[in-house]
């Protein structure tokens, strides 16, 4: 079955303001407005509302990410437009618009988070109606709580969600978004001085990391499961100094066999990896029908040391042959409840 596109929540702003300077400049309300894509194509959108405000018009239109698992799927997006002295078209964060805290993004503290080409489609849409002189006030009811389900808080975006999008379409399941998140964290974390970050898959690395570490919330950065990329990009950034990568052996153990993308769907079992491992050391076979914490769980301590030791030990050997040797690497591998199974590499950075 072939999945939906959808569009942006930059798409849907832009259209949004459209129709209100529609009702600011003409007087009337548009049911529907069409505007510009990045690309050029021209797309047409329904208008739910269209109203006066105190200070101007505002409209707002209902946000469809198609076949997405976007957070935002069905959200109103709302943008008010008043008159503004000057000819210039200036942008507030309204109800549910985030506002940026902290350097590194292409935003400056302070400013509201709409990234630059959302700002452009905007200003492209409202230039259709009227050469300049605008303030556009956008806002997502709900966003602040919608937030907290994104990547925006380690990003240090207050507030609520930031307004993104460089095609102004979504394709479904499309790791772009993900991806472009996932590099602005590191890019933060290099602008606030992180110099040891720690790359971890999720929570449970966090939380082992808090347990047993001495680490700050901001030197944290969670992967998922896109290893290859984080870590090409994290060998990249000058910042960095030094490197450390804590998590589960059921995700990590797959970068011994190249497995850059972790995720289930496109990734081996990491209890073969870990099966391999094991029997190399101890020269007998654990059941073939262990997860990789029940082949932890089955062996006794000092099994489970050295079996902690070589896989981290592995992990850190191919990490380098990815990535080289400019940054000093450490890898620890911790059980679902934090507890270090086993580390390579110096650890004092972090300890």
């Amino acid at each position: 079955m072939k999945l939906r596109s959808g569009y942006s929540t930059g798409s849907c702003a832009a259209a949004a303001a459209k129709a209100a300077a529609i009702g600011l400049c003409h007087g009337f309300s548009p049911t529907e407005v069409e505007i510009s894509l990045p690309d050029g194509k021209r797309v047409t959108f329904p208008v739910a509302d269209c109203d006066l405000t105190p200070g101007g018009v505002r409209a707002a239109v209902c946000k469809d990410a198609g076949d997405d698992p976007d957070v935002t799927h069905q959200s109103w997006i709302v943008v008010e437009v008043a008159h503004e002295a000057g000819g210039d078209i200036q942008f507030t964060a309204g109800e549910g618009v985030g506002t940026v805290s902290l350097p590194g993004l292409v935003l400056a503290p302070g400013e509201a988070a709409i990234n630059p080409v959302t700002s452009q489609m905007i200003r492209d849409a409202l230039l259709e109606v009227r050469a300049g002189g605008f303030r556009v006030t956008v806002s997502i009811p709900g966003g602040r709580e919608l937030a907290e389900r994104t990547f925006n808080p380690r990003l240090g975006i207050v507030g609520g969600l930031s307004i993104l999008g460089t095609t102004g379409i979504v394709k479904p399941f499309s790791a772009a978004a993900v991806m472009t998140s996932l590099q602005c964290s590191l890019d933060v974390a290099a602008a606030t001085g992180v110099v040891a970050p720690v790359l971890v898959p999720g929570n449970i690395g966090e939380r082992a990391a808090r347990l047993n570490l001495t680490v700050e919330p901001g030197q944290m950065i969670q992967v998922s499961n896109h290893w290859g990329f984080m870590l090409d990009q994290a060998a990249r950034q000058p910042g960095f100094q030094r490197l450390l990568v804590l998590g589960h052996p059921g995700k990590l153990a797959k970068l011994v066999d190249g497995e850059w993308d972790t995720h289930s769907s496109t990734s081996a079992s990491a209890t073969v990896v870990v099966a391999r491992i094991d029997r190399e050391l101890a020269g007998t076979p654990v059941p073939t029908s262990l997860t990789v914490e029940g082949i932890f769980a089955h062996c006794d301590s000092a099994r489970t040391k050295a079996l902690g030791e070589a896989l981290a030990a592995r992990v850190h050997a191919a990490i380098i042959a990815r990535i080289g040797p400019r940054l000093p690497l450490a890898v620890a591998l911790v059980n679902m409840p934090g507890t270090i199974l086993g580390t390579y590499g110096d650890m004092t950075s972090w300890t």
